[in-house]
């Protein structure tokens, strides 16, 4: 698989990167979907560089859009199997985007929606350095039998859901708070009463003060 590029934003404050937020599309949009989120949240984290990647495949579903893994088969081993692939590719992501700014890798914040909730969530818990953060919007935790061998560090982890969400059914995000608590993994979760496959202004602010905390309790970089 390619490199990962796509839009950035940022910093706010116009000085040097002290964090970067990495903004994980859903399945058959690109990178240019959730890079509008970096203005409004950059209040609340403005020494933050935002990147969106475009995910590394081509959504086979339409004649646009990207893919973090295939979704033709939506059992649980292919999607395992899929996630495990794009893992790498992020990680190397990651690791490439910290060095070119200068900082550590502690100082990543993963942000996903749908597919790439998904994404953000087995790749987060699962990196020798975990991220500061983890934040997953209308997704579900890939492969949770395997989390607890597998885990490497105990981000916390904010979980956004619409209870109306027929795309991704919101039992999804509560299977993995229960699954995350049972690991020791800190979580927290909103769920929106009349929210369907989205995001919504309670989202956004939830996610904006999920970031501000996670940027305070990082060390100087």
């Amino acid at each position: 698989m390619a490199e990962l590029d796509g839009p950035r934003w940022g910093p706010a404050s116009k000085g040097k990167a002290k964090q970067i937020v990495f903004l994980l599309h859903g399945v058959g949009a690109d990178g240019n979907d959730l890079i509008d989120l970096a203005p409004q949240w950059s209040r609340a984290v403005p020494d933050a560089l935002f990147i969106s990647p475009h995910a590394p495949t081509p959504y086979q579903g339409a004649p646009f859009g990207r893919q973090w893994f295939d979704l033709t088969d939506r059992s649980p081993a292919r999607l395992e199997a899929g996630v495990r692939q794009v893992a790498p590719v992020l990680d190397a992501a990651i690791t490439r985007e910290c060095a070119a700014a200068g900082l550590p890798e502690t100082h990543v914040m993963l942000m996903g929606f749908s597919q790439g909730a998904m994404t953000a969530l087995f790749c987060g818990l699962r990196r020798a350095t975990p991220p500061a953060a983890i934040l997953a919007y209308s997704g579900l935790l890939l492969a949770p039998e395997s989390l607890g061998r597998e885990l490497r560090g105990r981000p916390p982890v904010l979980l956004v859901h619409g209870e109306v969400d027929e795309v991704v059914p919101a039992a999804g995000s509560r299977a993995a708070e229960r699954d995350l608590r049972d690991a020791g993994v800190p979580v927290e979760a909103v769920y929106s009463p009349r929210l369907a496959h989205g995001i919504d202004d309670a989202g956004l602010a939830a996610g904006a003060l999920f970031l501000q905390r996670a940027a305070a309790s990082l060390p100087p970089a």
